[in-house]
């Protein structure tokens, strides 16, 4: 099943549902069911990998070090 990215206008929220071709989508939050279907946004191929690291030693610069493993933080 593809993840789609929809808007309910019921609610005014944004959410990220798994919904097959045959099914109609609702709204977790409102049990709306004029969701309107948003462009889904992806990460480019082959820098994922690059934000992740980037990202990372933003947060252990500044101490945050919750995203590393116990193996990690002893380093």
């Amino acid at each position: 099943m593809p993840l789609y990215s929809y808007h309910c206008p019921d609610c005014d929220k944004d959410v990220e549902l798994l919904v097959r071709a045959s099914d109609t989508p609702t709204c977790p939050s409102c049990g709306g069911q004029k969701l309107e279907q948003m462009m889904s946004r992806i990460a480019p191929e082959g820098k994922s990998r690059a934000i992740i690291q980037a990202s990372r030693a933003a947060a252990a610069r500044e101490g945050h070090l919750s995203n590393f493993s116990a193996a990690e933080r002893k380093r």
